[in-house]
C-alpha cells in the first residue's frame, strides 16, 4: 500500500513538472515571434498600398491619354494644327479631376504615326511608399483621324 501511494505521489510530480517545463519552454516565444513577424507584415501592408497606388496611376493615365486622343481625333480634321492644344486641355483636364497628386511630372506628347492617324502619349512618375523606389507608368492612344463626309447618294 505504501508502494502505490507513493507509486502515485511521484507519478503526480513527474506529470507537475513536465507542465511546469513545457510552459517554461514556451516563454518569451510569443515575444520572439512578434519582433520576427511585425517587420514582414508591416512589408507586406506597404506593398498593397504601392500596388494600389500604381496601377490607379496607371489607370488614371490610360484614361487621360484615351481622352487625349478621343479629342484629337474629332478636332484633327477640322483643325490641322489646332488639336494638339485641344487634346493637351484634355489630358491635363482629366489628370487633374482623376489623379493630381497621383500622377506626378506627366510628360504628354501627341502623335501622329502617320497621315491620317493623331494620339497621345503620356509617360508619369507614381508616388512611392518604399524609399529609393522610382516608378513610372506608361499609357498611348492612337486612332485614325475622323472625317465626316457628305452622302453622295440621290
Amino acid at each position: 500500500m505504501t508502494v502505490g501511494v507513493v507509486g502515485g505521489w511521484v507519478r503526480r510530480r513527474v506529470e507537475a513538472a513536465r507542465k511546469a517545463a513545457a510552459t517554461r519552454g514556451d516563454s518569451g516565444m510569443t515575444a520572439i515571434e512578434f519582433v520576427l513577424l511585425t517587420p514582414v507584415l508591416f512589408f507586406m501592408i506597404f506593398a498593397t498600398v504601392q500596388f494600389a497606388l500604381y496601377f490607379f496611376a496607371d489607370h488614371v493615365a490610360q484614361a487621360a491619354a484615351q481622352a487625349g486622343a478621343r479629342k484629337a481625333r474629332a478636332t484633327a480634321d477640322a483643325q490641322p494644327g489646332g488639336w494638339r492644344g485641344e487634346a493637351q486641355d484634355v489630358v491635363d483636364s482629366y489628370i487633374s479631376q482623376l489623379g493630381p497628386q497621383l500622377v506626378l511630372s506627366p510628360d504628354v506628347t501627341m502623335l501622329q504615326p502617320e497621315a491620317n492617324t493623331v494620339g497621345v502619349e503620356i509617360t508619369a512618375q507614381v508616388p512611392t511608399v518604399f524609399p529609393g523606389l522610382d516608378l513610372t507608368v506608361h499609357a498611348q492612344s492612337v486612332g485614325p483621324v475622323e472625317r465626316f463626309v457628305q452622302d453622295g447618294g440621290n
